[in-house]
């Protein structure tokens, strides 16, 4: 059965034809077989499951095309760390003065290099869409650009360059802790008070490839009256709106401290929970907490290899999912870049917490790392592989080490369980295919631009 949208006369088709594919029905995802999908100014027009043989013209896609990954949470800059923060032990808290230094060491225009190889080895591993949570809005010791938002800028520019789409989650940072003074590394990171910070994100303006969302890094960095003020911002603007919560359990003791209320309580009273926002982590929660997340409908971003290893904790996510929070993935820090194994682990911690199986199905983890991803990230129209849908996918193979052997009917359950980023041979953004045959067709060398791009910021 075909489903077509209405396109313009005489306009321009582009015919993708899938061995396999994942796509929405009825009675939920199924893979289908050869798999026509027309594409229309950037948009599918057309799905047709069971074609028929690749026709003549056709860009043949062999393995399973899914929809295009959505990287929920992101740190672009925390990128130049992997490696160098596996020396030695440590907290958070720790890795966290690390992450300083580099963080001290970027500009502009190093940004762009950093963030353009970064976005590049997202779409290597099927990531079309990446929510950066940005803070690192000035210059070191907190003087500000001739443009004001030339670190935002950057970040804008990088996923062009890199082919994929961005939500800037443009970020309010203002304190070192309640009622703390911002450090010295942290300087650059502030912009007074939140309505400072507001008219400062108000110059960013949307790109066909980027969208502007806003952020509050945490209620620590956050002083509590001034919550209200990002939380008006982005609901004026019908923005998506995210929060760092609850990640160490430091933050939770110290919140109920100063306000004699744990953060999520505090996010509640100030107007910041909701359906357009994310709670980033959520890890460290109580039985209130979980109510006051189910309740207001606040989707639930889970990094599992960020929050594994920064020791951070299990988070409650099924708990949440099942009182209706939306999951979904980021790769946070990019300990690793994989939104398969951030699919996986989010099932397997929750094996180990609780020593039974089968908590989500593959489906389901699809569906965090895309359709819901998309939407917490002001993308509704992107994640799923339909008419009228964004023509944003990715073509895992089946016939790798990892994957090859199941059925492909099982399909769905061979890239969550089994794949990885390795396995990632296709990458459509828009109809343009970013990436073939494993090679990223704009970025001609991705490690060496990583490597290079790690190289400026050390010593």
């Amino acid at each position: 059965m075909s489903v077509t949208m209405g396109v313009s006369a005489g306009a321009p088709v582009t015919t993708y034809w899938a061995e396999h594919a994942w796509l929405p029905h009825v009675n939920g995802p199924v893979v289908e077989p050869d798999v026509l999908v027309e594409v229309v100014d950037g948009r599918i027009a057309r799905v047709v499951p069971d074609s028929g043989p690749c026709p003549a013209g056709a860009v043949r896609l062999a393995g399973l095309l899914v929809p295009g990954q959505a990287n929920a949470h992101s740190h672009a800059f925390h990128r130049a760390l992997r490696g160098t923060v596996q020396v030695g032990s440590g907290t958070f808290w720790t890795w966290r003065d690390t992450m300083y230094r580099f963080a001290g060491a970027l500009d502009p225009d190093s940004y762009l290099e950093l963030a353009t190889a970064v976005y590049a080895e997202m779409a290597l591993a099927g990531i079309t869409a990446v929510g950066e949570f940005h803070y690192l809005h000035h210059a070191p010791g907190g003087a500000r650009y001739a443009d004001p938002n030339a670190m935002g800028e950057a970040l804008i520019e990088a996923p062009a360059r890199a082919g994929i789409r961005i939500t800037l989650l443009d970020t309010c940072y203002l304190s070192s802790g309640f009622g703390a003074e911002l450090t010295k590394p942290q300087l650059r990171f502030g912009d007074g008070d939140a309505d400072a910070w507001a008219e400062r994100a108000a110059l960013l303006k949307p790109r066909e490839h980027a969208r502007i969302g806003a952020a509050v890094h945490s209620v620590r960095a956050v002083p509590a009256e001034q919550l209200g003020t990002v939380a008006h911002w982005a609901k004026m603007r019908k923005a998506p709106l995210h929060v760092h919560l609850s990640e160490q359990t430091a933050e939770n003791d110290a919140c109920l401290t100063a306000h004699g209320v744990t953060p999520t309580r505090l996010l509640a009273d100030h107007g910041v929970l909701g359906p357009l926002t994310s709670a980033v982590h959520a890890t460290h929660l109580t039985d209130e907490d979980v109510k006051l997340l189910t309740d207001s409908s606040t989707v639930i971003c889970m990094c599992p290899t960020t929050e594994r290893d920064l020791a951070d904790g299990i988070g409650p996510a099924r708990r949440l999912a099942s009182g209706g929070c939306p999951v979904t993935l980021g790769s946070d820090s990019h300990a690793v870049i994989d939104p398969f194994e951030e699919a996986r682990a989010l099932e397997l911690n929750e094996r180990l917490r609780s020593r039974t199986r089968g908590h989500w199905t593959a489906n389901a983890l699809l569906r965090a790392g895309t359709e819901d991803g998309h939407a917490s990230l002001g993308w509704p129209e992107a994640g799923r592989i339909e008419a009228g849908a964004l023509a944003d996918f990715t073509v895992l193979a089946l016939d790798s080490v990892r994957t090859a052997g199941p059925s492909p009917r099982l399909g769905a359950e061979t890239a969550v369980f089994a794949g990885s980023a390795a396995d990632v041979r296709h990458v459509v953004v828009g109809g343009r295919q970013i990436v073939r045959d494993g090679v990223h067709q704009l970025v001609a060398d991705v490690p060496s631009a990583l490597r290079d791009a790690v190289a400026a910021l050390l010593p």
